[in-house]
């Protein structure tokens, strides 16, 4: 999928951490008072106990294990040598719990994952059917048979059971009984053209809603699935929308049947580009037969499926023409990769060679767990291990961690988030809760469930991580706000990613809590919230700083947060600072927390306003990641709620194939342009600004008047994305009537129109603005015309040599440079600022002996953009001249001798850094 070129910049930080703005000096710390607590007993060994070294000892290494697997399919880390203590103590997970099948209790979906009650329910299935039918036309055989496959799938650690038809209301009485829960299949014509005929589409959602009524309300119902793999020509041949469209429309028909019923639709590889965003759930058919590749497509549909679950809906082996042998292996290491990439559950395809469709029995397959005559293969073992041992095997060596809550008067939520914490389901960890200054008894909420409790004075958000960091004693540091929730396998997951990876820092997605009412739901649903960035599907070029993990030794070898960043920004500027020492960041879908949003205007305000100054705070310590207009270009993907996917007018490309033949078919979703992504910008309320002063000038000159429509029409673009996108959202769990998800929608885009003008508010105030000094300060500036510089040297330098070195020194004055091109004769351009900058050329003399005389050539270079608006407002003013509008005159003579001294500025500011670095000789 490609990726934008340029996104507006979004942060992600607790902004209550905030005790005065700006960056506080370095000398500026106090000493901190510790309080500590006795952690609460575990079933295990206390991390205090692990082998290794205590407090003050010598720094360890970042953990770095390299993953086997053994002929079982097991994963397996390869450990240092003895006497290389990296601190991991053998520690055991929960076994995978049972969930009876009771009335009156359904599944919903919470995050990522299925549950039932407050249980996490991973789907463990095998799907069933149909056979031959019998005399009455039922497709299950008697009772007495499915009353034995299914105590035999009960017995094999199997909870659950997918059936491709409508089953009889007796096989879901028998399901109950044994346990297990069933994903029924609502059956209809989707491989033929369903659309056609109206009559027919009416009649597909006919049978559709009397199948739902045939098993609405069961206790054993899992899920209900609208559709199986609609064939890649037919989607072709109406459209992905037409189809979307209708699958929608069956979504609808069966939810008015069984309002409390999960649906969902199944997908497979060659119609992966259909958007379904109603569904409860997403499934997907795949087979794919190596463990790279598997796990590779695994990670991407997590990312097509987005806050929602991902089920496996098929995954096999045909043991007729792979062995018996080679399917028990494959399937064991194919359901342990499927639940260690974060999948809610899997369906095994299937649990007997028995099969019957299109009106024959199906022989040359043998997809089954079972034969025909249900005698187990050896297959049927090696699932029943593999789904006893999900998420993850329960004896893998995990590492000790350390969870960091760093708080500020947060006694609102830090109760929720320590709830989350004492409930975690992960052997080996501690919780240190780093009071810092709170005045609100958030020190006393922390210290009633026995963690480490550190109180400090208030000096802000980084110092506070630090301080937890420096008393963590785990491998592993893991940060969660105060106002979050971890799921209880939270830890568990990013964990495995440090063990299977060479990351040295794990995040994974926060999501808003459904519970948290209508402004909240408003707020998750407007752009400013933690996000995460990715350059792949599992490497992250940002994790925010709400669910984010790092290896200890990693954040002890850059010294950890930059203390200056009180407020904001100093999860950005540490993923920055890793990245820049060569390492990598990684992401788990799964290792997911409930995150609480603003719950008022005032507050989204306030927190959108503390962004633009941290984003102005990263600019001066980081001025290379940024353009000339102040804003950072991200390489990577962004993540976020319903606003990225209304970036571009465009649906997208859809790689197809050859006639349509691709096996995996995806959509292309075009980078939006910097035409539909500067009315998302801070800076066009300032366009606003400017365009509704000239209207007003109209009074004077009416020429101005033509200002007016312009002004119309920068008004109505911005105004007509935030309806767009609060169009897009779905209130069904907060709104009731129509006037009440009206009511959110109107706030919804409200918080779209404010989160720009917010942001320019506190981005300007601290002076990060398109019109930026880029300046270095303490270098005097001189006038920026044409320069030769010249150097002798006696040592002899590459070109290229002189080049990098040349640069450096460029770097090191915290100037921007960039590199000529393949086609650009110039070397290297400083940038001055917006409108202004300078290009470096040189030549290399060779003199004999090694020595080496150097020509550098500056000159200025000024926007086309600059001049030609200078040109402009010139030109303007001349003509309010000849009108004899004098106050439109001057205000037009002095916009383009600003102009005209902005571009002066940049190129002088430019040129200075080459003045310091080589002297001023050899003017020309």
């Amino acid at each position: 999928m490609a990726r934008p070129a340029h996104k507006i910049f979004d942060l992600a930080a607790d902004d209550r951490m905030e005790d005065g703005d700006g960056i506080e000096p370095l000398e500026n710390r106090a000493e901190e008072t510790t309080v500590l607590r006795p952690r609460i007993a575990r079933d295990a060994v206390p991390i205090d106990g692990r082998t290794g070294t205590e407090d003050g000892a010598e720094k360890k290494e970042p953990l770095s294990f390299k993953i086997q697997s053994d002929e079982s399919g097991i994963l397996r880390p390869v450990f240092p040598k003895a006497g290389n203590s990296t601190g991991v103590a053998r520690f055991f997970l929960s076994p995978p719990k049972t969930i009876p099948v009771v009335d009156g209790v359904r599944p919903q979906v919470k995050g990522k994952f299925l549950f039932v009650g407050d249980d996490k329910f991973y789907v463990r299935g095998v799907t069933y059917g149909p056979f031959r039918p019998e005399e009455d036309g039922c497709e299950y055989h008697t009772p007495e048979v499915v009353d034995k496959d299914f105590a035999q799938m009960a017995a094999n650690s199997i909870n659950a059971v997918r059936t491709y038809t409508v089953p009889p209301r007796w096989l879901l009485d028998i399901a109950q009984k044994h346990g297990l829960r069933v994903m029924v299949g609502l059956p209809w014509e989707e491989h033929i053209a369903f659309l056609d005929s109206k009559k027919m589409a009416r009649d597909i959602e006919r049978r559709v809603r009397l199948g739902v009524k045939e098993c609405a309300g069961h206790p054993a119902l899992l899920c209900l699935t609208i559709g199986n793999e609609i064939p890649a020509s037919i989607v072709r041949w109406y459209g992905a929308r037409k189809v979307e469209n209708f699958l929608k429309r069956l979504y609808e028909a069966a939810k008015a049947e069984d309002p409390e019923a999960l649906v969902t639709y199944v997908n497979f590889p060659t119609t992966e580009y259909l958007q379904l965003p109603f569904v409860d759930f997403v499934s997907f058919n795949v087979y794919l037969e190596t463990r790279e590749k598997l796990e590779g497509y695994l990670a991407r549909l997590q990312n097509l499926a987005g806050e929602k679950p991902l089920v496996m809906a098929e995954i096999g082996l045909d043991s007729i023409r792979n062995g018996v042998d080679v399917q028990a292996s494959t399937l064991s290491w194919q359901i342990r990769s499927t639940f260690a990439t974060g999948c809610a559950g899997m369906f095994v395809f299937s649990w007997t060679d028995e099969w019957h469709r299109g009106g024959f029995d199906i022989d040359d397959w043998g997809f089954g767990v079972t034969d025909r005559d249900r005698n187990p293969k050896p297959t049927l073992d090696a699932i029943r291990k593999a789904f006893a041992e999900i998420p993850f095997a329960p004896d893998l060596e995990w590492p000790s961690i350390s969870v960091v809550v760093c708080s500020y008067n947060g006694s609102r939520t830090i109760r929720n988030c320590l709830d989350g914490l004492r409930r975690l389901d992960y052997p080996n960890f501690e919780v240190v809760v780093v009071n810092d200054g709170s005045t609100d008894g958030t020190g006393e909420i922390a210290a009633e469930y026995g963690f480490k409790v550190i109180n400090t004075t208030n000096h802000g958000l980084s110092s506070a991580r630090n301080t937890g960091m420096r008393a963590a004693k785990g491998e592993i540091v893991a940060y969660i706000d105060d106002d979050a929730r971890p799921d209880p396998h939270w830890l568990t997951y990013l964990a495995y990613t440090f063990l299977t990876t060479d990351h040295v820092g794990v995040g994974g997605p926060n999501l808003p809590p459904p519970e948290d009412g209508p402004i909240a739901a408003c707020v998750a649903n407007s752009p400013g919230g933690p996000i995460h960035v990715l350059l792949t599907d599992q490497e992250a070029e940002h994790i925010p700083g709400c669910n984010m993990a790092f290896r200890k030794s990693a954040l002890e070898a850059i010294d950890g947060f930059d203390h200056r960043f009180r407020i904001a920004g100093d999860d950005v500027d540490l993923c920055w600072r890793l990245q820049k020492k060569g390492w990598t960041l990684g992401f788990n879908p799964a290792a997911m927390v409930w995150h609480h949003r603003r719950n008022s205007v005032k507050a989204y305000w306030k927190q959108q306003k503390n962004y633009g100054k941290a984003e102005a705070f990263l600019e001066k310590k980081w001025p290379e990641k940024y353009n000339a207009a102040g804003h950072v270009p991200w390489a990577g993907r962004l993540y976020f709620k319903g606003f990225e996917q209304l970036l571009s007018w465009s649906r997208g490309r859809i790689y197809q194939g050859t006639w349509g033949s691709a096996l995996f078919q995806s959509i292309y979703q075009p980078a939006p342009t910097l035409l539909w992504s500067l009315p998302m910008m801070p800076e066009w309320y300032a366009i606003i600004a400017a365009l509704a002063v000239f209207s007003v000038l109209g009074i004077e000159w009416s020429p101005l008047l033509l200002a007016l429509p312009l002004l119309l029409f920068a008004v109505f673009v911005p105004v007509l994305h935030a309806c767009m996108c609060a169009m897009h959202v779905d209130f069904s769990q907060h709104g009731g009537s129509r006037r009440q998800v009206f009511k959110l929608r109107v706030l919804t885009a409200t918080l779209h129109l404010m989160q720009p003008l917010a942001r320019l508010v506190g981005r300007v105030r601290l002076g990060l603005t398109p019109w930026r000094n880029c300046s270095v300060p303490g270098i005097a500036q001189p006038w920026p015309w044409p320069r030769m510089f010249t150097v002798w040297s006696e040592q002899w330098r590459s070109p290229l040599d002189w080049l990098e070195s040349l640069e450096s020194g460029i770097r090191g004055l915290r100037t921007v440079v960039l590199r000529g091109g393949d086609f650009d004769r110039w070397d290297l351009e400083l940038r001055g600022g917006l409108l202004g900058s300078v290009r470096v050329l040189m030549a290399v003399e060779e003199h004999g002996g090694g020595r080496q005389f150097v020509r550098v050539r500056t000159w200025p270079r000024c926007s086309t953009a600059g001049i030609a608006v200078t040109l402009l407002f010139g030109f303007l003013a001349a003509c309010a001249a000849l009108s004899h509008a004098w106050m439109a005159c001057g205000l037009f003579y002095a916009i383009a001798f600003l102009f005209m001294i902005w571009i002066v500025k940049e190129c002088s500011a430019a040129m200075s850094v080459m003045v310091r670095l080589l002297g001023t000789e050899n003017d020309s």
